[in-house]
């Protein structure tokens, strides 16, 4: 028996792509909007600049960047209970560091989970 390890390069990719269109049409939810503002300070854009801030990080993210979980660990938070995360650790050349960047797609929608500088502890920042 042949066993796929998921998330694929093809699901990765495909779940890229999903965020990035969900980010340009304007379907993003953030988990918490507090914590967002406090790492957008300490990377150095003011929140209005999110939308581009994130489609920016988003298009130098790649599946070999990804950092989860196989198969993806599923959220406990109310909002986005039971879906997927993706979490990835890219260098931004936007932000000038590593970040670490979670997402989920919900439906039609990205909700982001964390976005911050990757401070190199493992999957669960």
């Amino acid at each position: 028996m042949y066993l796929t390890m998921r998330p694929t390069h093809k699901e990765l990719t495909n779940k890229i792509r999903k965020a990035i269109k969900a980010v340009i049409e304007g379907r993003v939810g953030i988990l918490d909007p507090v914590s967002l503002a406090a790492h957008a300070l300490e990377l150095g854009y003011q929140i209005n600049d999110f939308a581009s801030v994130l489609i920016d990080a988003l298009q130098e993210v790649c599946p070999d960047n990804y950092i989860g979980y196989h198969p993806p660990q599923k959220s406990y938070e109310e909002r986005i209970k039971n879906c997927e995360l993706f979490v990835f650790n890219p260098f931004s050349r936007v932000l000038g560091c590593t970040i670490y960047l979670k997402f989920v797609i919900k439906e039609d929608f990205v909700w982001i989970v964390s976005l911050h500088d990757y401070r190199g502890k493992g999957k669960n920042q």
